[in-house]
């Protein structure tokens, strides 16, 4: 999937995970923390390649892509495996412990869950694609959804902008809309500045 639809399933699977899971309260830094790092995860997994977004804002940057996408056995393979989500879930908790001194009033744990929720979201969107996911390493087997690879989606095809990217849109209005007062109290009662 191209990087706006995982942004895109980032934050649908963070609105859907809020409607489920209400936080008891929100400061405004944690809200506005919680969505920057869950559109980091919906990205992440694509570490592993030189022409991720990390990789191609840091000087010789490309190079270190090639290096660390060799290390991890290339795209699609050990950060876009349930072990993969492992290693960023504890990573990212390690740098959220160590920022948190200089974010007081951010909740590090949602923001982990916001971050986990955007990484989650990025390989079932993937297993969508002809390629699919090595979910389960060390099984190299790639799963795909629906099993058939040819009704599977080609990244950046129309399928992908002209079905799935609409239907995810479709969903989070449709979540927000549905959702709309416990949404807005949820807000007005949680949301301290």
């Amino acid at each position: 999937m191209t990087s706006r639809t995982h942004d895109t399933a980032a934050l649908t699977a963070l609105i859907l995970y809020v409607i489920a899971v209400p936080p008891g309260t929100m400061t405004v830094a944690t809200a506005l923390t919680a969505v920057l790092a869950n559109q980091l995860g919906g990205i992440a997994p694509d570490i592993d390649q030189p022409t991720a977004p990390l990789w191609r804002n840091l000087p010789v940057g490309r190079y270190f892509g090639r290096v660390f996408g060799a290390l991890v056995g290339g795209h699609r393979f050990f950060c876009h495996s349930i072990l993969g989500v492992g290693v960023f879930g504890a990573l990212s908790l390690l740098l959220l412990r160590f920022l948190q001194p200089i974010m007081p009033n951010v909740d590090i744990y949602f923001v982990w869950v916001a971050f986990l929720t955007g990484v989650v979201s990025h390989l079932i969107m993937d297993s969508l694609t002809k390629e699919g996911v090595p979910w389960l390493l060390p099984i190299p087997y790639k799963f795909g959804f629906p099993p058939f690879r040819r009704l599977r989606v080609t990244t950046g095809k129309r399928v992908e902008n002209f079905i799935v990217l609409p239907l995810l849109i479709t969903i989070t209005a449709w979540l927000c809309a549905s959702n709309y007062t416990t949404l807005a109290e949820m807000i007005q009662r949680h949301l301290i500045t």
